[in-house]
């Protein structure tokens, strides 16, 4: 908790020297991104493997640029679904794992013009599980997925022709996502994810 609250008070104190700056000429957009990602699972023991697995993700998205100093805010609402693999050496289990998750990116853009551009952005992943709580069976073993968590986005991309972004993104987590309990102990779960995306701007 205390490294998201650092975070969110960064990404408002830099906005709000950006919005000062230039309050006038602020560009706000809105859109739909979508695009596939790559997660894993990751165990506070070496007790577990999960391999990578494939999913998507889909939502509207909406940001606001200040045009000379290139920084801006971007907030998107996605769907997200992922397939996920769990496997130890007695048993392996497989699931979907659905989930909301609110993106809130500082975003810095830069580049030739509207035709072409680039940009990088960092900022918190605010996410809530919308899907089925638990994670398969392994014997006497149980995985449950957290309700609510919160990760944390680095990624880049271009900008083409002031209407589309293609971008990869960076998504890890900050604290633990889930736990796995045994009869003897209990592991913290961490979900970790490549992006890659594509976004339409009206």
């Amino acid at each position: 908790m205390k490294t998201m609250n650092v975070c969110l008070m960064a990404l408002l104190l830099t906005l709000a020297a950006a919005w000062t700056a230039q309050p006038a000429h602020a560009q706000v957009r809105f859109g739909v991104k979508g695009g596939l990602n790559v997660s894993s699972m990751s165990f506070s023991k070496d007790v577990y493997q999960s391999d990578n697995r494939t999913g998507f993700f889909i939502g509207p998205t909406a940001g606001f640029t200040v045009p000379l100093v290139g920084v801006g805010l971007e907030v998107s609402a996605l769907y997200n679904q992922t397939r996920s693999q769990v496997a130890n050496s007695r048993n392996a289990a497989s699931d979907n794992v659905k989930s909301f998750e609110l993106p809130v990116s500082l975003k810095w853009s830069f580049g030739a013009g509207s035709l072409l551009g680039a940009y990088v952005a960092v900022g918190p992943q605010f996410g809530w599980n919308i899907g089925r709580r638990t994670f398969g069976q392994f014997i006497d073993d149980h995985l449950r997925l957290k309700d609510r968590y919160t990760t944390f986005n680095a990624g880049a991309g271009i900008q083409l022709l002031r209407h589309l972004q293609a971008g990869i993104n960076y998504n890890f987590s900050l604290s633990k996502t889930g736990q796995l309990q045994t009869d003897n102990e209990e592991f913290k779960v961490k979900r970790n994810t490549w992006q890659v995306s594509l976004a339409y701007l009206f």
